[in-house]
């Protein structure tokens, strides 16, 4: 029975370290996203195409990439309840970006 409460604790830390590093390396990309997107809005040097569609891609699902990493590792060391909780919460974030004027309604009413 010891042997089980020791391995649990051993297998979230490789977990929490994994999302760790996982966190920040889609940290790093969206940073670089959004700079390249801030300059490029500026200075005009990409051509309109896929390279600037990647792009703002990665602007627009990084920051919610980055959320659900980082919601995961807190949520790691918490009670089943929280996570059930975090997981519903962030499964309704995913399933409501597909629904068409949701953004838009959003960003009018952040607007306001």
């Amino acid at each position: 029975m010891a042997e089980q409460k020791l391995g649990k604790p051993k297998k979230r830390q490789k977990l929490e370290k994994f999302l760790d590093i996982l966190g920040e390396t889609v940290a790093v990309i969206t940073i670089l996203a959004y700079v390249v997107f801030i300059v490029n809005a500026n200075w005009a040097f990409l051509p309109a195409g896929i390279i600037t569609s990647i792009i703002a891609g990665i602007r627009t699902y990084g920051l919610i990439t980055l959320l659900g990493i980082v919601g995961f590792e807190a949520t790691a060391k918490r009670n089943i309840v929280i996570r059930i909780i975090f997981y519903v919460l962030f499964a309704a974030i995913i399933i409501f970006q597909f629904f068409p004027g949701t953004w838009g309604t959003v960003v009018g009413a952040i607007n306001q």
